[in-house]
């Protein structure tokens, strides 16, 4: 691991730890997105309306219309009363505070004449005292509010059990409630507040408590109060965790086992507002009678009675983002729990998500570091798949309630955080090789430095390197009879055409020189068998520039070929970056780069177009080499034995390849002894010699020149080996 590395893994590991704890430290805005989240869920899977034995009573605009604006007088309610019994309502609860006395009642509204009778006063009726009257010995819930003032507790009117520790401090604390009409609470069957979410900010209502607390007592909701009253319940039976207090796990009331969050609470899973909900209170009140419709949506179910009429403020959005009465939500609650379709979000799903953030924020880091962006980010894309995936099916098959967004966002940062770390950091040594070496290397042997540690230093090191020469023929000659911009045109087409053989060949382009081109292998990373892949190179550069002159590449006409000079040599280097500190050039420089050089400029002498020295072909056992004798170079105070390449492995192996190296041998023989019979050899190899690839004639043309570069002593037994392998092979006549 490189200290960038390190950094990287150090810096996203940290990020990881901040946004692992905020996401456990559950801010307002990550609370309200994942809230969003499960909104947008209900949207795509509403709870489907049934027909349920729940109805509202809605004092809507007609209503008011019909009988007059709000508030009506509690004896038109005591009137409501009268006829949703009479219709055979299970429970009548109204989601409408009664906490002043009824300013319409006539005893009220006479009170304040100038020498009013107290006798006859006393003998007006009172609207409360009828509404009391009414509702006595009925199925009918009252509703409070909380308040900030005052002490008044709501009068219980339902026992309250518990299994496990006690929940009492578990759901919402109020400090008071709106207080009841006294004679209102004495009649009440039941009491139940009607805040449906206390405490929240925003006005989306999705998960309302079923209890309030004081600390000492709770305090149940409306619509819980309705079911225990129509069902004829008297107490509550409340779970509460088995050891820890203040936690509530389900409520059990009549035949039914709802289960809450940990506070207390119902998530609501709603359905679409829908009509058939509501029956007006104008169709209740009808002086000509209620019609079969009304009587049959009343008979048997828990009403609700609230109001929908805009002026009065009773507006409240639910998940479908549907602006619906307040008192439609008490009315749904009660079909959720009838329906038996829930939402929940286990306790443990919390350390869910954050473990999933810490996870998938350390993988990403990993990835990102350490193999590579992309593959990280297609990594976190498939989580992310998943992760919405599984949350969708949890919500869909099991009503279960999973947060996917702290999860994607979170990870959404770390990537891209520890990318651009990454980018900036980590890659900017890889950044800068590409830049040096890219015009140079093959996309292979770059790749290898990028990630090969400690693969590249740089400033002079020695290095054993197979270096290259190449030369054009004849350019001098070739530049005269062109313009400028034909010459340049030429030489773009010829270098770039030789040098990507050297590239793919894993070597190393050092400079272009004119219409000369320098190559190494083995650095700036060891390059396996340099040796063998710096001569297959040049065979390939042989068979391009073959090629070229066949096609008239370079325009110059039928006749006019273009021939080039290759001289290779292995040996001990110095590479490194050499030049001035603002501009300098990677390079190598060394006795083996002028043996190189030489032996390329000895092409013209032993008229042949590939030459390797002694040290490259040790590496070539098998290849088609011939001796092309010890060569006095300049410089050099002894003589460089050279090889004629003729052509790889499968060259070598064919018999003409195997008769002319057995002539060779001969031919050298005669050469060295100053036979007069090397002529006819010399007739015979060229002979043998027009069936290969490479051109030898003019070879062998000057070799009988040359009789004083095969008299020094024989380095090496590279002539030796061949020639036993052609009488092994061939017999020793031809």
């Amino acid at each position: 691991m490189t200290r960038a590395q390190l950094a990287g893994v150090i810096l996203g590991l940290s990020l990881v730890a901040v946004l692992t704890i905020v996401r456990a430290s559950d801010p307002q805005p990550l609370r309200l997105a994942r809230e969003a989240t499960f909104d947008q869920y209900q949207r795509l899977a509403p709870r489907h309306f049934e027909s349920m034995p729940v109805r509202v009573v809605d004092i809507d605009e007609a209503s008011l219309q019909q009988f007059g604006q709000w508030p009506w007088p509690r004896d038109r309610m005591a009137a409501l009363v009268e006829k949703l019994t009479e219709l055979g309502a299970a429970a009548i609860a109204f989601d409408i505070l009664f906490a002043e006395p009824d300013r319409l009642s006539p005893r009220t509204v006479v009170r304040d004449v100038p020498g009013i009778d107290p006798a006859l006063l006393d003998r007006l009726p009172d609207n409360d005292e009828t509404f009391a009257r009414s509702i006595a010995g009925k199925p009918v819930i009252l509703g409070y509010g909380i308040s900030n003032e005052g002490n008044y507790r709501p009068r219980m009117k339902a026992g309250i059990a518990f299994t496990g520790e006690s929940p009492v401090d578990a759901p919402p604390h109020i400090k008071a409630a709106t207080p009841l009409r006294p004679q209102l609470e004495a009649n009440a069957a039941g009491i139940g507040h009607i805040s449906l979410n206390p405490g929240r900010s925003t006005a989306v209502v999705r998960a309302t408590p079923l209890f309030l607390t004081d600390g000492e007592q709770l305090y149940p909701d409306l619509a819980l109060e309705a079911m225990r009253v129509a069902q004829g319940a008297s107490t509550y039976l409340i779970a509460g965790a088995p050891d820890r207090q203040g936690i509530m796990t389900s409520v059990k009331i009549g035949d039914f086992v709802i289960p809450v969050t940990s506070a207390g609470e119902l998530w609501l899973y709603v359905s679409p507002d829908r009509a058939e909900r509501y029956v007006s209170a104008k169709d209740v009140l009808a002086p000509d009678g209620v019609s079969p419709e009304t009587k049959a949506a009343i008979d048997g179910s828990i009403v609700f009675v609230g109001t929908s009429a805009a002026g009065l403020q009773d507006i409240r959005v639910t998940a479908l983002g549907e602006n619906v009465p307040g008192v439609s939500l008490h009315a749904q609650m009660v079909e959720q729990v009838l329906s038996g379709h829930y939402l929940s979000r286990p306790d443990w799903a919390n350390g869910l998500e954050i473990a999933s953030i810490a996870m998938l924020g350390i993988l990403l880091v990993i990835l990102t570091i350490f193999v590579s962006p992309a593959i990280a980010l297609a990594c976190g894309l498939a989580i992310t798949g998943l992760a919405l995936v599984a949350s969708w099916l949890a919500f869909s098959l099991a009503g279960l309630l999973f947060d996917p967004f702290a999860p994607i966002v979170m990870g959404t940062i770390t990537h891209f955080a520890t990318t651009s770390f990454r980018f900036l950091v980590t890659d900017r040594e890889r950044r800068a090789i590409r830049r040096a070496f890219g015009q140079y290397l093959s996309p292979s042997l770059l790749y290898r430095i990028e990630h090969t540690r400690n693969a590249l230093r740089l400033g002079g090191d020695d290095r054993e390197l197979t270096v290259m020469f190449v030369d054009v023929r004849n350019f001098t000659e070739i530049s005269e009879r062109l313009p400028p911009t034909a010459v340049v045109r030429f030489l773009n087409t010829l270098l770039d055409a030789l040098s990507r053989h050297v590239t793919a060949n894993e070597g190393t382009l050092d400079k272009f020189i004119g219409d000369s081109i320098m190559a190494f292998w083995n650095a700036p990373v060891d390059v396996t068998d340099h040796p063998a892949k710096a001569v297959r190179a040049a065979l390939a550069m042989r068979e391009t520039i073959a090629r070229l002159n066949e096609s008239d590449a370079f325009g110059f006409g039928a006749g006019q070929t273009v021939r080039i000079g290759i001289g290779i040599h292995t040996g001990v280097a110095c590479v490194g970056n050499m030049g001035a500190e603002s501009r300098f050039n990677y390079s190598a420089v060394g006795d083996a780069v002028n043996i190189a050089a030489r032996i390329e400029t000895a092409c013209k002498t032993v008229s042949f177009d590939i030459l390797a020295s002694d040290n490259t072909v040790r590496s070539l056992p098998g290849w088609a080499l011939l001796d092309a004798g010890s060569l006095e170079l300049k410089g050099k105070s002894a003589r460089t034995r050279i090889n004629a390449v003729v052509g790889d492995e499968n060259v070598a192996s064919s018999p003409d390849f195997a008769e002319l190296r057995l002539l060779h041998g001969k031919l050298i023989e005669a050469l060295h002894s100053r036979s007069p019979g090397s002529r006819k050899i010399v007739a015979a190899a060229k002979a043998k010699a027009a069936g290969l690839p490479a051109g030898l004639q003019d070879f062998y043309g000057r070799i009988s020149r040359r009789a004083d570069d095969f008299l020094a002593k024989r380095a090496g037994a590279a002539v030796e080996a061949n020639a036993g392998y052609a009488e092994q092979q061939f017999g020793s006549g031809s």
